[in-house]
């Protein structure tokens, strides 16, 4: 018997690995650009294997709208396999049908005696058919036997014996999909509302419509803003809290806003934002501005703006807006007011960033976190929600191939993904009613704001999912920052976290699990609203509630549902219960400190030159 000694093929020479340890290299001080090859732990293959296999599948990528058909496809064949195999299960489904096909016919016989939805009726977030005519036949009936078949639909796609929960998901997800695309509400035949507005007013909201349709079109093809946004202006009507920049680097501008108090405490507030969207979502029009609400409580503070990268940014990494954000702020906000504990707030992947620094900060004992507040943001993305459904090995390296090809991940591709997530309320129910009703939405700073997207890094985002969606590094202790894990049992700072009920990105059960991970005292806040609205909460909105308890370091674990009897709730925005959380966390008011510290001259006034790019 011999040992044969395997040489690489000539066509796949072997991979470079990038070293291990990235700190030794690292200059003492923070660099303040970004290295042209950053080594950083744990980063991909140097190599880039198949480059016509990844070119084919950025093209294929254009296609799908950057869905994985073999990811699809997998799910289905799982989801098919085991159906196949499980006939008492498909009687069932057969039984299934036929006894929703009779009760329906039996409601078409007794359509002018009996009560509108018999049958089915519509579940408590579906407003499709909310409307006082959907009660009448026979459009009643056209959505009950539409419902029947979603409620029958639903059944065949879930708890089906042997299927990977991640296929089931995928598969009820695009059934879902389809059918919410053929729901009666979309189509003018089948819509009381869109008839009635077209008897009353002759058709023109057909015309209407159409005008909208073409607009739409022509800004699609033009890549200009929705209309309606140019009411909504960056530094003037929008983003347009007085203040200066500070500080810049080639990833950020930090700004230092302007006191509006004669005192302020001394301690600041460091705002990191998520780089997916603008950072001015905490600073929309001044009615809602949580920077404005902030200064007007006493504080000094300071907000990221990240630039919208490009293409030679493709090898910006993930631990480069650690250094260059979060470090490079701190950095600066100690040289404005030196020895003083900074309360950081990190919003959605922001508040990811921060926790993994501040875990990091307290490994190697750095102390300048005083507190540390968590919008919306995980720690834990094993119940990251509807979002995990586009991430899994098949669909991040088709996602990773198409941004191979570009250098980044477009923006039409996110607010795709996030769309299909409330495909009836972001995209079903504006269509009907822009194009059927003839009518226009009204815009609104959020709105405008959410339209305003950037762009994602190479190889940022691809570290992003692989560490911390796929493999779930930081909360099972497997997260390296410069070459050491780190855990968030290390952080012992205060912590403020908020989780918002309707959130589809960031599942409020998903944020709760910081109450195990971090060795802190934990103040959980639980409030009404999605991702975006349940955080911008100005104490002048009536509609706002939340829940709020307190749970200290040494105290026994709560699980979220107990949590959810326990904890007392609160009429009003959550605002005013986090100031008040940070001024008992914070020293008496004194003198504010002064705007920047020198080289400031030639920086823009807020919100500075990134966020227009």
């Amino acid at each position: 018997m011999s040992v044969v000694k395997v040489f690489p093929r000539a066509e796949e020479p072997p991979a470079q690995a990038l070293p291990a340890n990235s700190a030794a290299e690292a200059p003492a001080t923070i660099p303040e650009r970004i290295p042209e090859k950053p080594a950083v732990a744990n980063s991909l293959p140097a190599s880039e294997p198949y480059p016509f296999d990844r070119a084919f599948h950025a093209m294929l990528a254009r296609v799908t709208g950057g869905i994985s058909p073999v990811a699809l496809s997998l799910a289905w064949l799982d989801w098919g396999t085991h159906i196949a195999a499980a006939p008492e299960r498909r009687m069932q489904m057969f039984r299934n049908g036929l006894r929703d096909t009779g009760m329906l016919l039996q409601a078409v016989a007794h359509a002018t005696s009996q009560k509108p939805w018999s049958v089915i009726e519509p579940q408590g977030r579906d407003r499709r058919f909310k409307d006082p005519q959907w009660e009448t036949a026979p459009f009643n009936l056209l959505a009950q036997a539409f419902l029947l078949s979603e409620r029958w639909w639903h059944d065949a796609t879930t708890g089906v014996r042997g299927v990977s929960h991640a296929n089931e998901a995928v598969v009820e997800f695009s059934v879902r999909q389809m059918l919410d695309m053929l729901a009666p509400s979309n189509f003018a035949a089948t819509n009381p509302q869109v008839l009635e507005k077209a008897f009353q007013s002759g058709g023109e909201n057909f015309v209407f419509g159409w005008q909208n349709w073409c607009s739409d079109l022509m800004r699609l093809l033009s890549v200009s803003k929705p209309a309606g946004d140019e009411q909504f202006v960056v530094g003037k009507t929008v983003a347009a809290t007085p203040g200066k920049v500070v500080y810049r680097n080639d990833l950020i501008e930090l700004i230092q806003y302007h006191p509006t108090t004669a005192q302020v405490r001394p301690e600041p507030i460091l705002i990191v934002p998520a780089w997916i969207m603008k950072y001015y979502i905490l600073d929309l029009s001044p009615q809602n501005s949580l920077v404005r609400y902030l200064t007007g409580q006493g504080f000094t503070v300071f907000a990221i703006s990240w630039r919208n990268p490009d293409a030679k940014d493709r090898d910006v990494a993930f631990d480069d807006y650690r250094k260059l954000g979060v470090m490079a702020a701190l950095d600066t906000i100690g040289r404005i007011m030196p020895d003083r504990k900074t309360h950081a707030l990190g919003y959605c992947l922001g508040g990811t960033l921060l926790s993994i620094a501040a875990a990091a900060m307290a490994r190697d004992g750095d102390g300048r976190l005083g507190t540390i507040t968590l919008l919306a943001a995980q720690t834990d993305f094993t119940e990251a929600g509807e979002l995990t459904l586009f991430i899994n090995e098949s669909q991040v390296t088709f996602l990773e191939d198409m941004m191979w090809q570009r250098g980044y991940l477009d923006t039409t591709q996110m607010a795709g993904a996030f769309q299909l997530l409330r495909s009836n309320e972001l995209i079903w129910s504006r269509l009907s009613r822009d194009y059927l009703m003839g009518e226009s939405s009204q815009p609104s700073d959020l709105m405008a704001w959410n339209a305003d997207a950037t762009r994602l890094p190479y190889r940022m985002h691809s570290e992003y999912l692989r560490k911390l969606f796929l493999d779930n590094d930081l909360a099972e202790g497997r997260y390296r920052v410069e070459g050491r894990s780190v855990s968030l049992s290390d952080i012992h700072a205060p912590m403020f976290v908020v989780g918002t009920l309707a959130d589809h990105v960031a599942p409020w059960r998903s944020v709760y699990k910081i109450h195990y991970q971090a060795d802190a005292d934990v103040t959980f806040l639980l409030t009404n609203g999605g991702h975006n609205a349940g955080v911008v909460a100005p104490p002048d909105e009536p509609w706002h509630t939340y829940q709020v308890m307190t749970k200290a370091a040494d105290a026994p674990y709560v699980g979220p549902d107990e949590w959810l009897k326990l904890a007392p709730r609160v009429e009003g925005s959550w605002w005013p219960e986090w100031a008040q959380w940070l001024a008992a966390r914070s020293g008496e008011p004194c003198d504010p400190p002064s705007i920047g510290v020198g080289g400031t001259d030639g920086l823009p006034d807020a919100p500075g030159d990134y966020v227009h790019s």
